[in-house]
């Protein structure tokens, strides 16, 4: 107040330029038919941009004059919250963080750990942690409602495709297998689990149900027809009969197989390798179907007939 006495000015008057050339000062307002913008005036951003342009910033005196700000006022930068709001009728304060290195999921639960290890808060205060973290904590409770469901859809389908819940629990048994091509390349990649990456999986349990399904309708048809010309031979089925069956289904699914993890592949290789608006969620999205095809494929040729094989010649074994 002294200081700026001398030169003839108030308190009012610094704060005047203060909020004019730092924060901006609404002057006017401009009609733009039914719509009205307020016309905000401030200085450039070349002169204040650092704290050094600041304490230069021009203040006119009364006289004309023009002296520093530095002169009428003390211009110092300090760490805090960067404005109180009021919601839901209590005061807060916003700290952003941002994090690089480890996932959203991991840091938070690490730093919620250290907040009530080393902090005690007082009487009426209160932490929420919000942003990102609350929209990751919302879309897990609606994928552990989700993926839930989705597994239940695919048993009800398989089962009334199938009528038989051996072959459902054959498909879901080796299910996992086709997974894990997905998890490696998750690994590979050093991507984190996500929403995305858990929509990514989803869609790889549909294709490597569906190969599996087609599969065993090849290897259920070889069989029949095994079976068939045992029975016009009047003869019982043998194992050698079933091992050529399976054998035979299988390699009939062999080109068609490699056709659809080639398709999936190229299509998803864009995506991939790509960049963008939206290139880092559909990444993990694709992730996992990229590397889930090739353990599919694997199942798809050799597991799920060699699973196919042991089951029809336990059933031969108790028929005979």
């Amino acid at each position: 107040r002294a200081a700026a006495g001398r030169y003839g000015l108030n308190i009012s008057d610094v704060q005047d330029v203060v909020r004019m050339a730092i924060g901006g000062m609404n002057i006017s307002q401009t009609v733009e038919g039914l719509e009205r913008y307020p016309i905000n005036l401030r200085y450039p951003r070349d002169y204040r941009d650092s704290l050094a342009d600041l304490k230069d910033l021009p203040v006119i005196t009364p006289t004309g004059e023009q002296v520093a700000l530095q002169s009428v006022a003390e211009i110092r930068i300090e760490d805090g919250p960067p404005m109180i709001k009021s919601e839901n009728a209590r005061r807060n304060g916003w700290i952003y963080v941002d994090i690089e290195g480890v996932d959203l999921g991991h840091y938070v639960g690490q730093a919620q750990q250290a907040v009530r290890e080393g902090v005690e808060l007082p009487a009426g205060y209160s932490i929420l942690w919000s942003g990102q973290f609350e929209y990751l904590e919302r879309a897990k409770e609606r994928l552990s409602v989700v993926i839930p469901v989705t597994l239940i859809a695919i048993i009800l389908l398989l089962y009334i495709h199938s009528r038989s819940m051996i072959e459902v629990g054959l498909i879901l048994f080796t299910l996992p297998m086709a997974l894990s091509g997905g998890i490696w390349l998750l690994y590979l990649l050093d991507y984190n689990l996500s929403v995305a990456v858990g929509v990514g999986f989803i869609a790889l349990a549909g294709v490597a149900v569906e190969l599996g399904v087609v599969l065993l309708v090849y290897l259920k048809q070889a069989l029949a027809i095994v079976s068939r010309k045992a029975a016009e031979e009047g003869r019982e089925l043998t194992p050698e009969d079933l091992r050529k069956a399976v054998v035979s289904g299988a390699l009939m699914r062999v080109r068609p197989i490699m056709m659809t993890v080639a398709t999936v592949i190229a299509g998803l290789l864009p995506v991939m390798i790509g960049g963008g608006t939206g290139a880092e969620v559909m990444r993990r999205i694709a992730a996992p179907m990229v590397g889930g095809m090739v353990s599919a494929t694997i199942l798809t040729l050799a597991v799920l007939p060699a699973a196919f094989l042991v089951w029809q010649q336990a059933r031969l074994k108790l028929r005979t």
